[in-house]
């Protein structure tokens, strides 16, 4: 059986990223400018801004639902519907947003080209457009979803009952809303000139619950692939941050400290500014969150951290699966750091905002946990930076603030141009190289 912290860990993805999704209702003003832009021959830089920031959003989107699939893939075999509704309900969302972005382009020679142009401040490939209308062209891509899609309609019934059965009833109702598009693509692909073909494969004998969910997976796959940076590393070599090195850095951590963490490979890199991406909050153990005056929790954790899944607490080890991390302490009294606990800690439970907007406390990014428990609480200010077109705090924005002011410390740092631990001085050298190399 699939363990709930797997399971609820891929809802709360799904829940944080499937309202985010381009919708064709929601984007009348991207569709006025894309009519209008077309029909001059080039975007308004306004106009321009605006379609930016829809398709980052979508390619962010599109990479934390294809990770949760692939995380999903070891309990194939285990045949639960729930993980089907949850993987298909992803897929079709995909699909769906996709063939947004494609028909806002495919008659549209200006839309297409902007989109298809390299774009740094966004993370932003050349020709990333041109690789999407491949896939979601591609014959052998839409078999495998028809092939779910089949599999879908014949055990609507049973699935969603399961999922109503499980406090997945939001995943139902999205599946749902979503079987009027899953019959228009359905018409669409049949139609093509390719369309003999199609039929041979389709009229096949229906396939199991494994082999579609197969096609599900080796749609994931292929998508993880293709998100990975190239050339970034070897994958079997594992992350560089091994047990000994968190040996030896758990016994120096305190309640309050800040862990800025980097993946080389993580395909955020491409999405965020500067060396380092990610941040979360140490809590300690359970002895020393009562030294703090913490809220209980019925289970150990020692981090409370925004992930795709969520503001969640979390294992040490789990934060520190990385390449690269860094440690800085805050300078504030024990009163003035149980407040910024207490304030991080009621967050917990929220999801994940892959809007990037810090004007909303609803949902949360990973360093607006660290800049709502901290701003404000003694001598620390953190000034947000307009990024995307959003007020927001880097990672890279709240390490440089943190030091530059003097009001953290740094504590370690490990893996920058493959250092090993450092500590204090040392260490806060390197961080200070390591944000030098991001500007340059």
């Amino acid at each position: 059986m699939i363990p709930d912290e797997i399971l609820q860990k891929a809802k709360q993805t799904l829940f944080s990223v499937h309202p985010t999704l381009p919708r064709r209702e929601y984007l009348t003003q991207e569709l006025e400018d894309a009519k209008a832009a077309n029909a001059r021959g080039y975007y308004l830089p306004d106009e321009d801004e605006r379609l930016r920031e829809v398709y980052r959003t979508y390619l962010t989107a599109r990479a934390a639902l294809w990770e949760m699939i692939d995380n999903l893939s070891p309990h194939l075999d285990e045949k639960d519907s729930r993980i089907f509704g949850l993987t298909f309900c992803a897929a079709a969302a995909l699909v769906r947003s996709a063939t947004f972005l494609v028909n806002l382009a495919k008659n549209r020679p200006t839309v297409w080209k902007k989109l298809d142009e390299a774009e740094p401040r966004y993370g932003l490939q050349r020709k990333s457009f041109t690789r999407i209308y491949k896939n979601i062209s591609s014959i052998r891509w839409m078999w495998r979803f028809q092939e779910a899609s089949r599999y879908y309609a014949q055990h609507r019934d049973s699935i969603l009952n399961d999922l109503h059965g499980s406090d997945l009833s939001q995943v139902a109702a999205w599946l749902t809303s979503e079987e009027e598009h899953l019959e228009h693509r359905r018409r669409a692909f049949l139609e093509r000139r390719v369309a003999y073909r199609i039929h041979s494969l389709l009229r096949r004998h229906t396939s199991g619950y494994t082999k579609v969910m197969f096609h599900l997976f080796r749609l994931s796959g292929s998508a993880v692939a293709e998100l990975r940076q190239p050339f970034k590393k070897n994958h079997r070599v594992g992350k560089r941050v091994k047990p000994d090195i968190i040996r030896k850095i758990q016994p120096l951590l305190k309640p309050g400290d800040v862990i800025v963490t980097r993946h080389d490979d993580a395909m955020s890199n491409l999405f965020l500014p500067g060396f380092w991406p990610h941040a979360a909050l140490f809590l300690g153990n359970s002895e020393t969150r009562k030294q703090h005056a913490l809220p209980e929790h019925p289970m150990e954790y020692d981090i409370l951290e925004a992930k795709k899944d969520g503001v969640l607490f979390r294992q040490l080890s789990e934060t520190l699966s990385v390449d690269s991390f860094v440690v800085i302490r805050p300078n504030l009294s024990n009163d003035e750091l149980a407040e910024a606990l207490t304030r991080a800690c009621s967050h917990e439970g929220k999801l994940y905002d892959f809007i990037f907007d810090f004007r909303k406390t609803e949902r949360l990014v990973c360093t607006e946990v660290i800049y709502r428990a901290y701003h404000s609480v003694g001598e620390i200010k953190f000034q947000l930076t307009k990024r995307s077109g959003r007020l927001a705090l880097s990672a890279e924005d709240l390490l440089d603030q943190a030091i530059t002011h003097n009001s953290f410390k740094v504590i370690a740092i490990f893996g920058v141009q493959n250092s090993g631990l450092l500590y204090d001085g040392e260490a806060y050298t390197c961080l200070r190289e390591s944000l030098q190399i991001s500007s340059s």
